[in-house]
């Protein structure tokens, strides 16, 4: 029995709820939305496709169902809007948090919580400091759509195998985000040295500030052109939930609290992480530039500086 609550039946909510019942992850999925006919809808139309699939029971419900849930997703917010400051949505977000918390930690206090609503490392913290959930139980999506982002990009470049391509994208998932480029490979071989270690040239060289570029404006280009980004964070956070469904360990660069680490402290953003079905059970400190010390440091206080202006409304 492995029970997923998704709070939020919205785009993201609603294709994460999907790519589980396509995964075969979960035997009970249970959609949450203040807009209950929606949230019927999406359960309804997801259930309908199972007897092609497997024995999923996907419905919709209250915060009172989610008793026994094993994994909560919290999918809730709102998108900006044309004119909106980016501290006016944090704001906003910040408070639909603050009524989901004690609503749902009631109902399911021993869930591994999975925080992907925006801006995600600020919402995880709130999660962290308000919930009272034990801090290794709370994950934010950070940047692992971003890390995928990275892998696509230079995949395409170079025309390899996405499952080649190892790197990662740390700090903030937003402006402040970026790749340690110390870190990366394609085939243990670093991506600098790709190039020069193949007999005949594949794909084009590239710029390493255009592919950070890229890795940021994504979001905000697939929603210019959609009007909301859906099928690359629904498998993103499906892949995570594979990953807490084993005790097998899994390193995933996912937001959470820190404490110390790079010497950042009290703050969530993303580094790599080993989780397994307890939750975070390591945090990492690969070796990796001074340069790439101080942007992750940069990131952090760029949060910092959000936290501050917004705390009071925690």
């Amino acid at each position: 029995m492995n029970k997923i609550t998704i709070i939020g039946a919205g785009q993201v909510g609603s294709t994460i709820a999907y790519a589980l019942t396509l995964r075969q992850l979960a035997s009970e999925i249970l959609l949450i939305d203040i807009d209950k006919d929606r949230a019927k809808g999406e359960a309804m139309d997801i259930y309908q496709g199972t007897p092609f699939l497997g024995p999923v029971w996907v419905h919709a419900g209250e915060y009172s169902d989610a008793t026994n849930s094993d994994i909560v997703v919290i999918t809730s917010g709102v998108g900006r809007k044309p004119g909106q400051s980016r501290l006016d949505l944090v704001k906003t977000n910040v408070g639909i948090m603050k009524s989901i918390i004690p609503e749902i930690t009631k109902a399911a206090p021993n869930a591994l919580f999975i925080i992907v609503a925006n801006p995600v490392d600020i919402l995880t913290y709130q999660f962290v400091k308000k919930s009272g959930i034990p801090q290794n139980r709370v994950l934010g999506s950070g940047t692992m759509l971003d890390t995928a982002r990275f892998r696509a990009r230079i995949a395409e470049t170079y025309r390899v195998g996405q499952e080649n391509v190892h790197g990662y994208v740390f700090g903030e998932h937003g402006d402040s985000s970026f790749v340690p480029w110390s870190l990366a490979n394609i085939g243990s071989i670093p991506v600098d040295e790709y190039a020069s270690a193949l007999r005949e040239i594949k794909g084009a060289s590239f710029n390493k500030d255009d592919v950070e570029d890229y890795i940021r404006k994504s979001g905000g280009i697939i929603i210019a052109a959609k009007k909301a980004t859906n099928y690359g964070i629904g498998v993103t956070v499906t892949s995570l939930i594979e990953a807490l469904n084993y005790d097998t360990d899994s390193l995933l660069t996912l937001s959470s609290y820190i404490d110390g680490e790079y010497g950042i402290n009290d703050v969530c953003l993303s580094i790599p992480l080993i989780v397994n079905a307890k939750g975070i059970t390591s945090h990492l400190e690969p070796k990796i530039t001074d340069d790439e010390v101080e942007k992750l440091r940069h990131s952090a206080q760029c949060l910092k500086d959000v936290i501050s202006q917004v705390e009071a409304d925690f």
